[in-house]
């Protein structure tokens, strides 16, 4: 629960445990994934098929609009930082998602904190909800060794339904003299082909996982050391994930026992090759009568630059969509991550006072990466002899001091748990970018180009920042029936200034437990019974990756706006905007729950209702043009809303000596919807959101709707249930925008079952997400006019062109905001136990896990489950069977 344990009956807060045994089977790179539906309240989304890639995750909905949504992470007692360095495009790969360090098999309990009871003791990383890691340690006995193995096969479960080259000749023929400059003249760059450019790009992929473990004790030191080895190959040809892992932890006692020591070390390395995720788009738009290539010497489609050779024969037409199979084969875009976390627990019971005990828990979180993402001038969607070499580097660094003292009595019928203590954590973050052209002959610290002029790599802004707390928590019973919890952090952090620096987040729960109630004592079916409520006040105080959001900086300039002196170019710089009296956001909550057992727990249950009330909006808004160095400054803006409730239900529907059945259900309903923006709460001032194209933004931050809402024209049909080109209703020829559903459900349940007979296992999980809509920007590219382009090149059209028959861009139209509501069957696994394989003392197991075995959806993309609802494109999700054997001795 933070700083301390408790037993789950004397729990004031609404807390969730899921334990080893109940993670989702198969997973073997992404520790999110093994706690995909499982929780109630919880949402986590997996950005990308990509392998190694990372998941969204949303505790309770969406918690603000530009400071960070995500939850914090807590590994073994270390809070990890849930930012870093920004390479090239965006945080570097391998430090962003603090989850990375970890390898499945060395988890053993994840524990999701989501009211204010629960939260408020992190203060102001909490209010987007806690997740606490624990992973295994060793226990005192003889040896345990595990060796368990993975191998599956990976291959694309659905393709964009496209156009033929067939039907792009047929449709081209079709509109000569419609489409402008479209004659018989520019039918001859059409090619003779049929080509498939997705099954081109895409690859069956076969990936490996190997994890060894060896627990037990040495005399009195317990211990657990497992070494991991994941090799994962993308289904996009040419990305993988590389992982080694190191994870020991050693548990000692001294002095009697009094003196408890944890030390635990976690060590990484990953090798990634991303590939060009753009390939993925450009296998949907490229012209499919071109041929992959021509004879052996050249990329085929509107270039003839040379495949093999470095020899150029013509320039390509760098503004027609690329050749996506070159686009794969010409990339070279890798990174290597190292990341070590070290940490020292020392629990010491005062002999003279055992009621006291003293922990000092230290450690250090290290993070450097190192990449490019390089492509040679003969690359087929480059200028002449130029290409592309860009190297970036990141570094990110924590360090933790808690000091905190916990006082535990029970006096009569009263048990009293008091904790106390200080918190310092500090964060350094730095990188730099180095890009260039091949043009330029390459030095350690500068490039020089053919013409003399000298250019220097970019280091990138510094983002560190220091978190300063005192913090306590009073748990009170009384006669195991009557709970109360108060608890309170103050905190500091560095990024707000001196007047707004410094809050205190308090929080308060009570419990009451029925059944332990006299006049409850004829209930036999009852075996648990407990009302909870609570309210707190939680915070968010990460910006943006801005270290000091308060302060006038300077920002350096990109290579395209440099200053010459002489033969050198030097970078300009900046003023930031920037906001003086930038403050955190805070978040109230309450919560009211009831927590529920029958027939000696065989059911077990919970029923919550929340309410979170987030105020003081950091977001980043539009000011007026000349007044700023930028367009956009982050303050604080207005308020947020999310309420709704949670069921969790948990069954034994069989148990006999040889049959066993659990099944598992959660519910949860969130409505989400900003209440304020700006201190008038002017109804009219919206803040645009979700890009589609140059100046094109698809969702809005407004009062009175949901978060990210889509704000479109509404489609009128005809009779045939078509929509009707350019035609909106209450339009009268102009465009009437009007907000028209959101990406978040308005339900999510989740259905797991286990079941066990003898020596044979079945496990299933799945989901249900109703209300959600995506916005389908493949689909929005199916019109006419994207067919052909008057400077030289032909795309591919979706085969919904047939249904549109759109002339010209309708990228506002309501018909692509799409019901995305699905039922998604996640995990399949059977598996078979061998009590005695070859000797007593050796165990095995032999399983076959289907992940992303099948939807159910109307969605008409390929996959309806997409991170913040605008479907571009994306590294589609993977159908993985995966064969796995586990021995231990």
């Amino acid at each position: 629960v933070g700083y301390g344990q408790q037993e789950k009956k004397d729990v004031t807060g609404s807390i969730a445990a899921v334990s080893s045994k109940d993670f989702n089977k198969g997973i073997i790179s992404s520790p999110q994934d093994m706690l995909i539906g499982k929780v109630a309240g919880v949402q986590i989304t997996t950005n990308s098929g990509a392998p190694g890639s990372g998941s969204t995750i949303r505790i309770r909905g969406n918690g603000s609009v530009n400071g960070s949504q995500d939850p914090l992470i807590v590994i073994d007692g270390y809070p990890v930082d849930n930012t870093g360095p920004t390479g090239s495009t965006g945080p570097i790969v391998g430090l962003a998602n603090p989850l990375t360090l970890l390898n499945p098999s060395d988890i053993e309990t994840f524990t999701v904190l989501k009211d204010a009871s629960a939260t408020a003791i992190y203060g102001l990383r909490a209010s987007n909800g806690v997740i606490i890691i624990t992973t295994k340690k060793g226990k005192s006995g003889k040896p345990q060794i595990s060796y368990n193995v993975n191998v599956s096969s990976s291959s694309p479960m659905k393709y964009y339904n496209v156009l033929s080259g067939d039907q792009v000749r047929s449709l081209a023929n079709a509109q000569v003299g419609v489409l402008p400059g479209l004659n018989s003249s520019a039918l001859t760059l059409l090619g003779n082909q049929n080509t498939d450019w997705q099954k081109q790009i895409y690859q069956t992929a076969i990936s490996q996982d190997h994890n060894f473990s060896i627990a037990g004790a040495y005399k009195n030191l317990p211990y657990r050391v497992s070494y991991g080895y994941t090799d994962q190959e993308g289904i996009l040809k040419s990305t993988n994930f590389v992982r080694n892992s190191l994870n020991v932890n050693l548990t000692p006692t001294f002095l009697d026992g009094d003196l408890a020591v944890t030390a635990s070390m976690k060590g990484m390395f990953t090798k990634q090759n991303f590939g060009n995720t753009g390939a993925v788009g450009a296998a949907v738009a490229y012209d499919p009568t071109q041929p992959v290539s021509n004879g052996n010497t050249a990329w085929g489609g509107y270039t003839t630059w040379m495949i093999d050779q470095t020899q150029i024969n013509g320039n390509p037409n760098t503004l027609a969509t690329s050749n996506p199979v070159a686009m794969v084969n010409q990339t070279d875009n890798q990174s290597n991550v190292y990341r070590g976390m070290a940490s020292l627990k020392l629990d010491y019971r005062l002999r003279f006072f055992p009621a006291i005990k003293l922990t000092m828990n230290t450690g250090i979180d290290y993070s450097s990466s190192k990449g490019h993402n390089n492509y040679a001038p003969n690359a087929a969607w480059t200028y002449p002899a130029l290409g592309q070499r860009l190297d970036y580097t990141g570094t990110s660094k924590s360090r933790l001091l808690d000091l905190y003292a916990n006082y535990s009595k029970l006096i009569a019928n009263h048990k009293i748990d008091a904790t106390v203590g200080y918190s310092y954590q500090a964060f350094d973050r730095d990188g730099s970018n180095f890009q260039r052209n091949w043009a330029q002959t390459i030095f350690t610290n500068s490039a020089l180009a053919a013409d003399g002029t000298t250019h220097v790599p970019q280091p990138l802004v510094s983002n560190p920042n220091v978190l300063l707390s005192y913090f306590g928590r009073l748990n009170y019973s009384f006669n195991d029936k009557y709970m109360l919890t108060f608890s309170f952090r103050d905190d500091a952090s560095s990024r707000f200034a001196k007047q707004n620096r410094f809050v205190i987040f308090p929080a308060i729960g009570a419990a009451w437990r029925l059944n332990k109630e006299s006049f409850m004592e004829g209930v036999k079916f009852l075996s648990d019974l407990k009302i909870r409520g609570s309210y707190g006040i939680t915070g968010q105080q990460d910006v943006a990756n801005n270290a000091y959001p308060y302060l006038s900086t300077y920002q350096v300039s990109n290579s395209t706006a440099q200053y010459q002196f002489g033969n050198s170019f030097v970078n300009t710089l900046r003023p930031q905007a920037y906001d003086a009296n930038l403050k955190w956001e805070t978040t109230a909550q309450t919560d009211i729950g009831i927590d529920f057992g029958f027939l000696n727990n065989r059911i077990t249950g919970t029923v919550d209702y929340y309410q979170k009330e987030t105020s003081n909006l950091i977001v980043t808004v539009p000011v007026a043009a000349g007044s700023n160095f930028s367009n956009f400054v982050t303050t604080n803006v207005g308020n947020l809303e999310n309420k709704g409730y949670e069921i969790t239900l948990r069954g034994v529907a069989v148990k006999t000596q040889d049959v066993e059945w659990d099944i598992g259900f959660n519910f949860t309903h969130n409505q989400n919807k900003i209440t304020k923006l700006v201190a008038s709460n002017d109804p009219n001032f919206t803040i645009p959101y979700g890009g589609i194209g140059l100046s094109k933004y698809i969702q809005t931050i407004q009062v009175g709707v949901p978060i990210y809402s889509y704000l479109t024209n509404q489609q009128v049909y005809n009779n045939q249930g078509k929509p009707v080109e350019g035609v909106y209703v209450g339009s009268n020829g102009t465009n009437a925008f009007n907000v028209f559903h959101k990406p978040q459900p308005d339900y999510l349940m989740g259905i797991n079952s286990r079941v066990i007979y003898k020596k044979w296992d079945f496990y299933m999980q799945g989901r249900v997400s109703l209300g959600n809509y995506n916005y389908n920007a493949v689909a929005a590219s199916a019109y006419y006019a994207n067919l052909y382009y008057t400077t030289g090149y032909f795309n591919n059209l979706p085969s919904s062109i047939n249904d549109t028959k759109f002339s010209s861009i309708q990228s506002y139209s309501s018909y692509y905001v799409q019901n995305a509501s699905f039922f998604k069957m996640d995990n399949i696994s059977l598996g078979y136990n061998f009590n005695q394989l070859f000797t007593q003392k050796l165990r095995a197991r032999l399983s076959l896990t289907v992940q992303n075995a099948f939807w159910i959806t109307k969605y008409k993309g390929i996959d309806p489950e997409v991170d913040g609802g605008i479907d571009n494109n994306i590294y589609p999700r993977p159908r993985v069977f995966l064969l796995g054997f586990n021995v231990s001795y």
